[in-house]
């Protein structure tokens, strides 16, 4: 379809979808293609388009078309992806992204459309949205606000080191991070078929001290699967070794994360741990910090933290362990909605 200077197609290939999602910053897991993938594991129909501005691509938009009992939309989940250019026209390129998705919307009887942006929550872009007739959502779909660790320093062109790293810390963290060694907690990376288990296992622990509403294991079993094939996905455990407890067993695990990799990312989305002494969650962030620098990335994203009116005041204890390893606070604009329908 072109309009103008402007034509809209649809990606089918990954290679193509990965090469400018590389190229222009690998913001979020959420855009990737392999969440494609995953979508459609969870029944989902998805379509994915580029819009070209003389013959040029500029933006690419993953599209999930939701149908469900609180009604059927379409869904852009942290993106669309810009080019990143000071020439950009993001007014205009998102204006295109707008009238496809309306004419979509009409034909196949969507009631609104939905975007959570993966642009920074300023003035500029709250008054886009604004002049493109969006209002913000009534509710978050997912992370609007995450706590981000630096892994490398742009003014000197180089990985921060684990030192460097280590200073930046709130001291209370460097100290259970060292304490969980000496306790004998070790940290092992696993993506066999067993990991899956072992991390439900802890997360229906978290679930029940935490009193929230978990992802099925079907879920999570699909996630991981989605981006094991390209090597983005990894779980981490944290295990108990001492001289008294020389093999692991299922009741020697404290806790677990699943971690996955962009090119320039790495994003700690799954989490659970068990109650205990040992401060195992520490050294196992410090260990997901290490193995996302392993990886080459440039940045950790330690997911949402607590804000005041979007998110659960619950998450306020779990933000304040997240902000012990440094780093800085991320708001993206607000989920924004466009109603099709009244109905």
């Amino acid at each position: 379809m072109t309009i103008n200077n402007y034509k809209i197609k649809e990606i089918v290939k990954s290679d193509e979808w990965d090469d400018f999602f590389n190229r222009n910053g690998s913001p979020s897991f959420l855009h990737s293609w392999q969440w494609g993938e995953f979508q459609k594991k969870q029944g989902q129909e998805i379509i994915r388009i580029a819009i070209f501005n003389k013959k040029e691509l500029t933006l690419i938009a993953l599209i999930i078309k939701v149908r469900s009992k609180r009604g059927n939309f379409l869904f852009i989940p942290h993106g669309p992806i810009f080019i990143k250019q000071p020439t950009l026209n993001v007014k205009r390129d998102l204006q295109e992204l707008k009238n496809y998705l309306i004419n979509l919307a009409k034909k196949e009887k969507f009631s609104f459309i939905r975007i959570a942006p993966i642009l920074e929550n300023t003035h500029e872009n709250i008054k886009l949205f604004k002049e493109l007739n969006f209002k913000t959502a009534p509710i978050y779909m997912h992370a609007e606000t995450v706590w981000t660790l630096p892994l490398y320093d742009v003014s000197m062109h180089r990985n921060l080191t684990d030192e460097e790293l280590l200073s930046r810390m709130r001291k209370t963290t460097r100290y259970s991070i060292r304490k969980a060694v000496r306790d004998g907690v070790v940290i092992e990376k696993r993506t066999d078929d067993k990991a899956v288990d072992d991390f439900h296992k802890i997360y229906l622990e978290t679930v029940k001290r935490e009193k929230f509403i978990p992802f099925s294991k079907q879920f999570i079993k699909d996630e991981f699967e989605s981006f094991y094939k390209s090597g983005n996905i990894s779980f981490l455990f944290a295990c108990l070794r001492t001289p008294e407890v020389k093999v692991r067993t299922s009741g020697v695990l404290l806790a677990s994360a699943l971690i996955i990799f962009t090119k320039s990312t790495a994003f700690y989305h799954q989490g659970a741990s068990i109650h205990t002494k040992y401060p195992a969650s520490y050294l196992l962030q410090w260990e997901a910090i290490k193995e996302a620098k392993k990886q080459g990335c440039q940045f950790y994203n330690f997911w949402g933290i607590y804000k005041p009116g979007r998110s659960p005041k619950s998450w306020a204890g779990l933000t304040l362990f997240k902000q012990g390893f440094g780093g800085y606070q991320v708001d993206y604009v607000p989920t924004q909605d466009l109603i099709i329908s009244p109905k």
